[in-house]
């Protein structure tokens, strides 16, 4: 995950007295997530360095949807990846049948775009 798509919606969210939590498949809570932080310097796009670690809130296998009132989807790497497991897909498509609103930050769009859950309007 990039560092500050994931840690800043997380903080803002509990700021607010919002009960959020912080999920990775075939992780469990207490588990570590690295991150990276992309910082544009020179010529370049951007370079990669090391992030905080980010420690999980729950256990992805335990979701329920009823549970919770949204989803934020942080970008970096991370999408990539898991725009390719059917959980995390069949999550979303939960999420988007239950009518509950979803936040995406810069590439976490791959996985609504993999769940087939993105509409164009004219």
């Amino acid at each position: 995950m990039e560092d500050f798509e994931v840690i800043v919606p997380f903080q803002s969210l509990q700021a607010l007295g919002c009960h959020a939590d912080a999920v990775c498949p075939k992780k469990k809570a207490g588990e570590i997530c690295a991150t990276a932080v992309h910082d544009f310097a020179g010529d370049r796009t951007y370079s990669e360095k090391p992030g905080h670690n980010f420690t999980l809130t729950a256990d992805f296998e335990a979701l329920y949807v009823s549970s919770y009132d949204a989803l934020v989807i942080p970008g970096g790497r991370a999408p990539e990846y898991l725009a390719l497991d059917e959980k995390v897909i069949a999550l979303v498509k939960q999420i988007v049948e239950a009518r509950k609103p979803i936040a995406s930050i810069c590439h976490g769009q791959q996985i609504l775009a993999a769940a087939g859950v993105l509409q164009v309007r004219l």
